[in-house]
């Protein structure tokens, strides 16, 4: 089963990738920078949504 946090992950993975390509194609490296920046939280995110899944299942 799929929850929040792992949906909201998801969302700030792609959002990450949209600003860094938009920033990679604008020449502007902050706009680079802050969309890895959000893709790196993204896949944290996720990360933790997997996890507490499993524990979930475990108990």
């Amino acid at each position: 089963m799929v929850n929040r946090d792992q949906i909201a992950g998801m969302a700030k993975q792609v959002k990450g990738s949209v600003k860094q390509a938009a920033g990679k194609a604008t020449g502007n490296r902050k706009v680079q920078v802050e969309g890895a920046a959000d893709k790196l939280a993204g896949k944290v995110q996720k990360a933790y949504g997997d996890v507490k899944d499993k524990v979930r299942k475990v108990f």
